[in-house]
């Protein structure tokens, strides 16, 4: 999705009118639109602004498209939104990834996802101090050890 094209045709259509075809266009390219894209687009410079974002990050990675989708899945997997898996595995097979790729990135989210849960119930039961990353988050309780 090529920036300033996006801009020109918002400027030359009007936001309701390209947030209408952006979403015709997903759903040729994917079968259906996700859910988010379609909330997104009651306020259509919301959706637009999100597109571009995910087609900048898209556009100028390093990555293989195939591997920004295989990712993606396996984030959607770990944070457990049956919407993302299903959309990224058809966007990863449609950009060539195998059965067997889609299993092992589901795989290794769930093995992570499955070491957060243990790190973080395992710091409470042994009453260490917080997860570092919930105290940069705001979300840590900043208690202490109990018998110390």
């Amino acid at each position: 999705m090529d920036f300033e094209k996006m801009l020109t045709r918002v400027a030359e259509q009007g936001s309701d009118v390209v947030a209408e075809e952006l979403l015709r266009e997903i759903e040729a390219e994917y079968g259906r639109v996700p859910l988010i894209f379609e909330r997104m687009a009651e306020r259509p410079e919301i959706l637009i602004s999100h597109l571009l974002y995910k087609g900048a990050v898209a556009e100028t990675s390093q990555l293989e498209p195939k591997v920004i989708e295989l990712i993606s899945l396996a984030v959607g997997a770990a944070l457990k939104c049956r919407h993302c898996v299903e959309y990224h595995m058809q966007s990863a097979m449609a950009k060539g990834a195998t059965r067997a790729e889609i299993l092992e990135v589901i795989l290794i989210a769930g093995m992570l996802a499955n070491s957060a849960v243990l790190a973080d119930a395992y710091r409470v039961v042994d009453g260490s101090g917080p997860c570092p990353s919930c105290d940069i988050n705001g979300t840590g309780l900043g208690k202490t050890r109990p018998d110390k």
